[in-house]
């Protein structure tokens, strides 16, 4: 196998890419809105029965597959894709078990499932399910964690995966163990947009301005006083007071939302904190977590992540 087709399927976005499965370089990429959630919006609107599922969700991946096609002016029929995501949820292309926790950061506990290539698509195709614990459950981190299973040792671990629902993967003894989920992103969105506050917001585009970095800050050390509720509506009195501008309300409630997600780490027993982000993300979690003096952080590439897993799954052939 020289080549496979790396498909990360979230609820609000899509992005399949051709990648070398030697190196896991990427040799391109489509990417859009079209998730999970509109795809199964899409399909439902079609009233047909449920085994006409799977060929829907194929046919949007086929349709990102012959734009790298054509761009490359290439074949990629037979070529391997692997997918993960919430392709194997309940609105997914598939619903998979969720695999259990504990799990050993090779991949090998985790559920795959097989869809043979057909003359209509024709590549063999491999769905990564999610994984659970008593209580919370991931989908698509636990591939992104296997991705970086080079850093792991043998210590007790936090692994952080920033996004609408950020989850915290702890790892020791290089197995999964636990899972816990903050809705940071969803109520950062809600509030914003959805809210009383919207009003008072403008989206900003620059952490490291001074006044930016001063609002944000002051919002994680804020998400210390343990008062989320009446803190949230100090975005509105800012604006009424003209005491802050819109686009430093924005980063106030980023700050106060990521604090409140990361201030129970403050004197936790992990050896080693990483969080596995885009740059962004990675700037605000890196300000967040200086600014509560947490230590023994390190960064890592969300893309090559999810990558990297992937091929480590694929090539493990670990299917089920």
């Amino acid at each position: 196998m020289k080549r496979f087709l790396s498909c990360d399927w979230g609820t609000t976005t899509f992005r399949l890419r051709l990648v070398d499965a030697v190196d896991c370089t990427v040799i391109a990429e489509e990417k859009n809105q079209q998730g999970i959630a509109d795809t199964h919006a899409a399909w439902k609107q079609r009233n047909t029965g449920i085994e006409t599922r799977p060929a829907f969700y194929l046919s949007i991946i086929d349709d990102a597959i012959k734009k790298i096609e054509s761009r490359l002016n290439i074949s990629l029929v037979d070529i391997p894709l692997v997918i993960s995501g919430m392709a194997s949820a309940n609105i997914g292309m598939i619903e998979l078990l969720y695999a259990t926790l504990p799990f050993s950061i090779d991949g090998s506990g985790l559920v795959v499932h097989n869809l043979p290539a057909t003359k209509d698509f024709p590549h063999n195709s491999f769905i990564i399910s999610g994984a659970r614990d008593k209580e919370d459950v991931m989908r698509g981190e636990e591939t992104q964690l296997i991705g970086i299973a080079a850093i792991i040792s043998r210590d007790k671990q936090l692994f952080i995966f920033p996004g609408t629902h950020s989850k915290h993967i702890t790892v020791e003894n290089k197995r999964a163990i636990a899972v816990k989920t903050y809705m940071t992103g969803e109520f950062f969105k809600l509030l914003s947009k959805k809210s009383v506050l919207a009003l008072s917001i403008e989206e900003g585009n620059d952490l490291e301005e001074p006044l930016h970095k001063q609002a944000f800050e002051k919002g994680v050390k804020d998400s210390l006083l343990s008062d989320l509720l009446h803190h949230s509506f100090l975005v509105r009195t800012n604006d009424l007071f003209h005491s802050c501008a819109k686009q430093e309300n924005y980063y106030y409630l980023s700050g106060l939302l990521i604090g409140a997600e990361l201030n129970k780490l403050i004197g936790a027993d992990f050896e080693h904190i990483t969080v596995v982000a885009n740059k962004t993300l990675s700037r605000s979690y890196h300000l967040a977590l200086t600014t509560l003096d947490i230590k023994n952080v390190s960064f890592a590439n969300v893309d090559e992540a999810i990558v990297k897993g992937q091929q480590i799954i694929l090539t493990g052939k670990r299917f089920q």
